[in-house]
């Protein structure tokens, strides 16, 4: 078996950074002269990481070696497996010290969706909770949004050395070997200054559409993330504002396409790399089209009697689940039955590669079209060549096997934990929206995990299943599942 100490060193350095943004919270708390239960919470927490990751890193270091692919797969796994455990820490403390206990299962639940960029919750009143955790469940969001270790890659110098296996485990989609520059490190950084800077831009839009600084600020960490926590119960419908939910409209698909491409877009000086892109064409031309279809069915169906007030509508909902945000200004599981199982779907294929949204991702989608149609095509000319293309250039059959097996596991693991949540005695509707919005880092369902609801009714067994989607989505099913092999565990 290989060692895994050097794995065990690195998070625990992990670890101590994520401990470092616990600070920010924990000022929050001090500065707003927020209940002691808040601000304890968070004082208890961090020493509380900064020693489990001392205790990792001091125990485990080892000569400083090159990272094997091996080695990025299981530290990408334990960090999203770890870090969540961490994070719910604040909330169990809080809870227990307003006299409210949330159970282990409930935070480990709470902070893996706010991690992951899924948005389900199992809280209610968040109206009434501390500034610092409403906070605290929107900034990991955002933490969480472009990846945790690509942010180490970019920053750690200790990660400088084997960054490209985490690189390539952390990013989203089969083609993960394409390089923006000489040095993953310098990619990362080019990353997180598009990431940044959008979010800067996120921040000001919203502030000038009438939102608070405070809410400016958590919302924003959700947008940009496509993760969709609120700091309200009733979500966007809070703020009842059109030019907030434009704002949101336009914020949440320009974080459904590659950030890489507006990191080419930057250094080229040149729209080109977006606009020529395939994968971006087929994220918004699916978006648009699909709002377009859902306003003409709501005025047809009569639920908006003006034409506006329809495309608003539609806009806000389809593009904030298509790109796997999960913000809602209304109950659309009361619109046409046909709406919110048509975005359902959409959350599973609209996103690109490369941007913080999940699901299988537009580029899996073009490249099983394209394959499909060559096989037709091999039908009735067997000896035509006519490789798979994605714009000008041939998708290596690398990719395309690799697109196979991951839909493979996609539909296996949305069967298997639908059959799981139906063991347990969910209409088949609710089981299946429920595995769907997790696998896909969405969020809400239907029936009680609407927009209307959230997951709290869930039973503990529910919960963790859900838990276990949101995990295995985050990670793109692969990364997980390679280590149930036993080539795995040999040397």
């Amino acid at each position: 078996m290989p060692s895994i100490r050097p794995v065990l060193a690195l998070l625990g350095a992990l670890l101590m950074a994520f401990a470092v943004a616990m600070a920010v919270p924990l000022a929050v708390a001090w500065l707003g002269d927020e209940p002691h239960a808040a601000r304890d919470a968070f004082a208890a927490s961090i020493p509380a990481a900064l020693l489990l990751g001392m205790l990792l890193w001091s125990g485990n270091r080892e000569r400083p070696r090159e990272l094997q692919p091996r080695d990025g797969v299981l530290l990408v796994v334990l960090t999203w497996t770890v870090l969540p455990l961490c994070a719910s820490l604040p909330l169990q403390l809080y809870f227990a010290g307003v006299g409210q206990p949330l159970s282990f299962t409930d935070a480990a639940f709470e902070a893996m969706s706010a991690l992951t960029t899924t948005g389900s919750t199992v809280l209610t009143g968040l109206d009434r909770l501390p500034l610092s955790i409403n906070l605290w469940r929107c900034l990991l969001q955002w933490i969480g949004g472009m990846g945790i270790l690509v942010l180490a890659v970019a920053i750690l110098p200790l990660l400088g050395v084997g960054g490209s296996q985490l690189f390539r485990m952390e990013s989203a989609g089969p083609m993960k070997d394409a390089k923006h520059t000489p040095r993953i490190a310098e990619t990362a950084k080019g990353l997180w200054t598009v990431y940044a800077s959008l979010s800067i831009a996120c921040l000001l839009a919203y502030r000038a559409g009438g939102m608070g600084w405070a809410d400016a600020w958590m919302h924003m960490f959700t947008t940009v993330s496509l993760g969709g926590l609120s700091s309200h119960d009733a979500s966007f419908g809070f703020f009842a504002s059109p030019a907030l939910e434009w704002i949101a409209v336009v914020f949440m698909l320009v974080c459904s396409c590659n950030f890489a491409l507006y990191f080419l877009m930057l250094r080229k000086r040149s729209w080109r790399p977006l606009l020529a892109d395939p994968e971006s064409r087929g994220t918004l031309g699916v978006m648009v089209g699909a709002s377009l279809f859902v306003a003409a069915l709501l005025m047809v169906e009569d639920e908006f009697q003006h034409v506006g007030e329809a495309l608003r509508m539609a806009f806000f909902h389809v593009v904030s689940i298509a790109s796997t945000t999960g913000y809602a200004s209304t109950d659309y599981g009361q619109w046409p039955p046909l709406v919110p199982i048509l975005l359902l779907l959409l959350s599973g294929l609209s996103t690109s590669a490369g941007s913080t949204g999940a699901g299988i991702k537009m580029i899996r989608l073009l490249i099983l079209l394209k394959q499909a149609r060559r096989e037709m095509q091999r039908m009735l000319h067997p000896r035509t060549v006519n490789p798979v293309m994605l714009g000008q250039r041939p998708v290596a059959p690398a990719a395309i096997f690799s697109v196979l097996a991951f839909m493979l596991l996609y539909g296996a693991t949305v069967i298997g934990l639908t059959f799981v949540l139906l063991g347990t005695g969910l209409p088949f509707d609710t089981a299946l929206s429920a595995v769907i919005g997790s696998v896909n880092n969405m969020g809400p369902g239907l029936n009680e995990i609407g927009p209307a609801g959230n997951y709290q009714p869930f039973t503990d067994v529910q919960t963790w299943v859900c838990t276990l989607a949101m995990l295995l989505g985050r990670l793109e099913l692969l990364s997980v599942f390679v280590l149930l092999t036993p080539a795995f565990w040999r040397d």
